[in-house]
């Protein structure tokens, strides 16, 4: 993985000026995948109507979609909060789209204030996910909104 500011910077410079949404978030999507280790799924979910609709993302097919509260992307999006899973199949209501996913972490995605969307990204790992990571991930959905 590159430093941080490496890593953000490059995401910046990737996306920031780029006025179509579907092509930042591949792109953000590919991005992630290809800077981190051990990560078997990175993408997003988009509010539509209520409902979390599958947007861009690298990895396996994924649900299609998912009402706020429910999993582990719909408590982010109903919370407005982080989401750090140390075991997936430890978390009351996951959704198992993909059965060889161990741990996860949801970012919220914000636009004017509002929920936009999550960034959701999985591991085959337990306990992939801590501190830092949150950390680096919510500077990720920070840079993410700015093309939103």
């Amino acid at each position: 993985m590159y430093g941080l500011n490496e890593l953000l910077s490059g995401l910046d410079a990737l996306i920031s000026g780029v006025p179509h949404l579907t092509a930042n978030l591949a792109n953000a999507s590919a991005y992630i995948m290809n800077s981190f280790e051990d990560i078997s799924w990175a993408g997003f979910y988009i509010l539509e109507d209520g409902v979390l609709v599958l947007g861009p993302f690298q990895g396996k097919p994924a649900c299609i979609e998912i009402k706020p509260g429910r999993g582990v992307c719909g408590t982010a999006a109903a919370s407005g909060r982080t989401q750090v899973v140390y075991n997936v199949h430890e978390f009351p209501g996951h959704i198992a789209c993909d059965p060889d996913s161990r741990s996860e972490i949801v970012v919220p995605l914000y636009k004017d204030g509002r929920i936009f969307g999550v960034l959701d990204i999985d591991s085959k790992t337990i306990g992939r996910f801590g501190d830092e990571e949150k950390t680096v991930f919510e500077a990720i959905a920070r840079i993410v909104e700015k093309t939103l």
